[in-house]
C-alpha cells in the first residue's frame, strides 16, 4: 500500500522561516492516516499554528515560508499550492481565534466556506442544512450578525465554514481558546461526531493536553520548533512528563525530549 494511500498528510523534515531570519520549525514530520483524529501538543510557541499554516498554504501572509522538507496532501507534494487549491481539493483550515466576519450574518459566514467551489444553489441549501443540523444554535441565529454571537458559537460558524468546503482533512487550531469547559465539551463532541459519522480527518493543535487526547487517536508533541515525541494517545495520555511539557515548567523541573530516531530534525545552523 503506497503513502498516499494511508496517509492523508504528510511533512517530511520541514523546515519553516518568518522574515528570513526566524526558524521557527526546525525538521518537523508527521503523518495524518486517512480517517484519524491526530493532535498537535504543546505550549505556546512550540510551533503548533506554524506547523498547521505551513500545511495549509498559509505562510506566505506572514512572510513565512518552507525552506525544507516536502508536505504532501495524499499523492500530491503541495508544499507551493496556493491555499485557495488547497481548500479545493479538501484541506481546510480553522484558523486559531475562529476568525469570522462580524458584520456578516451567521449564514452569510456559513456561504463564504462554499464560494471556492461555487456551488448551484440547491447544492447550497443543502450543504447548509447539513451544517445545520450539525449545529442547531446555528439555525436559530442564522439572520444574527456572527460578532453578535458568543465564543463558542463563533466557533461552530468557523467549523460549519469549513465544512462548507466539504473537507477531507480539517486543520483545527485551538478549538477550546477562550471557551467556557462546557462548551469545550461540546466543540469537541463535535469534531468527534464529523469523524465518525462523515469521515472527516482532523490534525488539531490544542494546549491542552489532556483534553485532545481523549479524542486523538495519534499525538505528536511539539517543543522549540521540533517534534520532542510522539506516538498512541493512549500511551501519551498516562504519562506524567507530557503534562509537564504542556505547563511550560522551566529548570530542574522542564521535562526534556530527545526526538525520536525516525524524526531526527537537522540542527540549526
Amino acid at each position: 500500500m503506497t503513502t498516499s494511500e494511508t496517509n492523508l498528510l504528510q511533512l517530511s523534515d520541514v523546515e519553516v522561516v518568518y522574515g528570513q531570519a526566524i526558524l521557527a520549525l526546525r525538521g518537523v514530520s508527521l503523518e495524518v492516516a486517512r480517517g484519524a483524529i491526530v493532535a498537535l501538543l504543546g505550549a505556546n510557541g512550540a510551533g503548533k499554528s506554524t506547523t498547521l499554516k505551513a500545511a495549509a498554504g498559509l505562510l506566505r501572509a506572514e512572510r513565512g515560508e518552507v525552506t525544507r522538507g516536502t508536505i504532501h496532501y495524499g499523492a500530491r507534494d503541495v508544499g507551493r499550492v496556493p491555499a485557495r487549491d488547497l481548500v479545493h481539493a479538501g484541506l481546510v483550515q480553522v484558523l486559531e481565534g475562529r476568525h469570522c466576519f462580524p458584520h456578516l450574518t451567521v449564514e452569510e459566514n456559513l456561504i463564504t466556506g462554499a464560494l471556492v467551489k461555487s456551488p448551484a444553489r440547491a447544492a447550497l441549501k443543502r450543504d447548509l442544512e447539513r451544517v445545520y443540523a450539525r449545529f442547531p444554535r446555528l439555525r436559530l441565529k442564522r439572520k444574527l450578525p456572527a460578532g453578535y454571537t458568543s465564543g463558542g458559537e463563533q466557533q461552530m460558524i468557523a467549523i460549519g465554514r469549513a465544512l462548507m468546503a466539504k473537507p477531507a482533512l480539517v486543520l483545527l487550531d485551538e478549538p477550546s481558546m477562550g471557551l467556557a469547559p462546557q462548551v469545550v465539551a461540546e466543540i469537541f463532541e463535535i469534531v468527534r461526531t464529523l469523524h465518525e459519522d462523515d469521515g472527516v480527518s482532523f490534525l488539531l493543535a490544542e494546549q491542552n493536553a489532556n483534553l485532545a487526547l481523549q479524542y486523538a487517536s495519534y499525538a505528536y508533541i511539539l517543543e522549540n520548533g521540533r517534534v520532542a515525541d510522539h506516538g498512541e494517545a493512549a500511551a501519551l495520555r498516562a504519562r506524567e512528563d507530557v503534562a509537564e511539557l504542556y505547563l511550560g515548567m522551566n529548570g530542574k523541573d522542564r521535562v526534556s525530549f530527545r526526538p525520536s530516531r525516525d524524526l531526527q530534525p537537522r540542527a540549526q545552523v
